[in-house]
């Protein structure tokens, strides 16, 4: 087995009212696979998503205990570059945030904070990220449009293609489609399975249903802690913990 790309060991989180989100979690994300976090609200499966990439600092008050490694370096080590980072594993989130501006400026921004200027490297990246994101054939003839003229679909799948133009090693969705119509949800879907092949992807699904159409491997989460894991094909099938069966058959949640 290939080591993992992402380790946490023994992981708590408390926010600072002292609620505690996230009691002693430990998992494996290997390389190019699709793993999905599932389970009720406030379970903690996006609060540990934001971890990953050290979204959680920008809330106050925090305490963190335990390890998050990223390619075997612990992410919360006082040397590690937090800008470096979220290029290396980038988010995005459940609501479509398009910069102002055009497609193409929407794509190029990050590239150039992180100093890429090449004007020929810059297109290039456009056009790569966009097909990754299954969008290049719809917005190739106009990529100086504003980006808020996109639809809803086309806007969550231009927020995928700004994520991959920093080709990073992880993308991180929270609840991608949540907003999106059932043919917007597929084509996000279907695009799913192309880029994994050059990326590892860590999801939290808006659903059981999508959990088990897209997920290689599976985290089930309730009230901050990590219930069961496994392979999709035997975790939605056949769960050891009664607690999964109960939420996967809609008992609760």
């Amino acid at each position: 087995m290939a080591d993992p790309i992402i380790a946490v060991h023994n992981l708590f989180f408390t926010y600072a009212d002292g609620v505690e989100a996230l009691r002693n979690v430990s998992l494996d994300i290997l390389p190019n696979e699709l793993f999905v976090l599932f389970g009720p609200s406030r379970s903690g499966k996006t609060t540990l998503l934001r971890l990953f990439n050290r979204l959680s600092d920008l809330i106050e008050g925090t305490r963190v205990q335990g390890d998050v490694l990223i390619d075997g370096r612990n992410v919360f080590a006082p040397d590690v570059n937090v800008y470096s980072l979220r290029r290396r594993i980038t988010m995005v989130f459940a609501i479509p945030t398009p910069l102002p501006g055009s497609i193409y400026e929407n794509l190029t921004y990050g590239l150039k904070m992180a100093g890429i200027r090449d004007r020929s490297e810059l297109a290039g990246r456009v056009e790569r990220s966009l097909k990754q994101a299954a969008l290049w054939d719809e917005v190739k003839d106009r990529l100086e449009s504003s980006a808020f003229a996109l639809s809803g679909g086309q806007k969550q799948r231009l927020c995928m293609a700004r994520s991959l133009a920093l080709e990073p090693e992880v993308i991180l969705l929270d609840n991608p489609t949540s907003g999106l119509d059932p043919l917007s949800t597929a084509t996000v879907e279907e695009s799913l399975y192309d880029l994994k092949q050059r990326y590892t992807i860590v999801m939290v699904p808006h659903s059981v249903q999508q959990a088990a159409r897209v997920a290689d491997r599976a985290a089930f989460m309730l009230d901050g802690e990590l219930v069961e894991i496994g392979p999709a094909g035997r975790l939605f099938v056949n769960p050891q913990n009664k607690r999964t069966e109960d939420y996967i058959t809609g008992r609760f949640g």
